[in-house]
């Protein structure tokens, strides 16, 4: 009796990660990436005034003097999760305890030799004044201050939380406009294809950048204004990729077997061809994180972005270049975050494009 081997087939996907990972380039850029948003989700807990733990004598408004262990560096971490934070809060007293006003509130209650704190590499809070402004590079502001006395480094990290924001948020709010018209438009074709087609040119002939600068113009520079902005003014190459694959997708046999089966239009659509026509514009998505950072901090240092205090890179790139006769030590940080961030992103998606490339597919594998 002969045996016969089955050669376990290996979806889409973990072929393209599986080709990905031959890419140096692209998995240096990952992991950047990936280090980028670590440090936008534990930014309270890498640059804050508060500490992460300590433990602290504190009479509280009732008049109960306590000694107990607290977390409020981690405390504000968790408040970035809408359910968790909140429920972690009410259920563990070392959470809920020791609200600090503003102000420097730790500082008024921490006495040196009685209490002790365990502080987060930078001690300073993005908002933080102080009275050493426009200092330089220092063991004590790694990164400097500027003109308020406001660490650099502190406001870099949650610079960071910012740009990762805008880019994702903004480009989540493009994909769905992309991928929903250019599937409806690939399906249906027609007089629907037209429609949607002489909109995709309409927005083609307008240069972005200033159409963002003439609708912010009568909008307040709040970072939710950036975000849907840009997401309505960067979905037109989504647009056009998606709706190629699914002019080739809506031919194969699978799409007239799901007709015949019964399933409507829309179900075949949204249920059978958009996932599978995903690829392309995954690459369009990833550089348009890209330019979406980039357009933000463009924005920020001509005034138009996010609200003057706000901590981002190009608020403290606008802050530096200000101050660049006297103290130009602002601008290298905010300048090279921008750079690799963009660089990154820019990798990934051409590492993407080439793994998904079908006349690069069958090279390397």
């Amino acid at each position: 009796m002969t045996e016969t081997g089955h050669e376990k087939s290996t979806g889409f996907w973990r072929t393209a990660w599986k080709r990905y990972r031959k890419s140096r380039l692209g998995m240096f850029a990952l992991l950047f990436l990936l280090l980028l948003a670590a440090v936008a989700f534990f930014a309270p807990m890498l640059a804050n005034d508060k500490p992460l733990i300590c433990r602290i004598e504190y009479t509280r408004p009732g008049g109960e003097t306590t000694n107990d262990l607290y977390f409020p560096g981690i405390k504000e971490t968790l408040r970035q999760f809408p359910v968790l934070g909140p429920a972690l809060f009410s259920a563990a007293p070392p959470f809920s305890h020791l609200e600090y006003e503003s102000g420097g509130g730790f500082k008024k209650h921490f006495k040196p030799g009685r209490d002790w704190a365990l502080m987060p590499p930078v001690a300073f809070g993005p908002m933080e004044t102080s009275q050493d402004q426009i200092e330089g590079y220092s063991a004590k502001h790694w990164l400097g201050t500027d003109e308020l006395g406001r660490d650099v480094m502190a406001r870099l990290i949650y610079g960071t939380q910012v740009s990762m924001r805008v880019g994702f948020i903004s480009m989540g709010i493009a994909a769905l406009i992309g991928l929903c018209l250019g599937a409806i438009a690939g399906f249906f074709g027609g007089w629907v294809d037209m429609l949607i087609s002489r909109i995709i040119e309409i927005f083609m002939c307008f240069p972005v950048f200033f159409l963002i600068l003439a609708v912010l113009a009568w909008f307040e520079p709040r970072i939710e204004n950036i975000m849907i902005i840009i997401g309505l003014t960067r979905w037109v190459g989504i647009a056009r990729l998606t709706r190629g694959e699914v002019l080739r997708l809506r031919e194969l046999e699978y799409t007239a077997a799901a007709r015949a089966l019964g399933a409507g239009p829309f179900r075949v659509v949204f249920r059978h061809l958009l996932p599978n026509a995903l690829a392309p514009a995954m690459v369009s998505i990833t550089f348009g994180i890209a330019g979406a950072i980039l357009v933000e901090s463009g924005l920020s240092w001509l005034g138009f972005g996010v609200e003057p205090n706000t901590p981002s890179w190009g608020n403290i790139l606008k802050d530096g270049y200000s101050l660049m006769a006297t103290s130009p030590h602002m601008i290298p940080p905010a300048c090279a975050a921008i750079f690799l961030a963009v660089l990154c992103f820019n990798l990934v998606g051409d590492t993407l494009r080439d793994v998904i490339d079908p006349r690069t597919r069958g090279r390397g594998a």
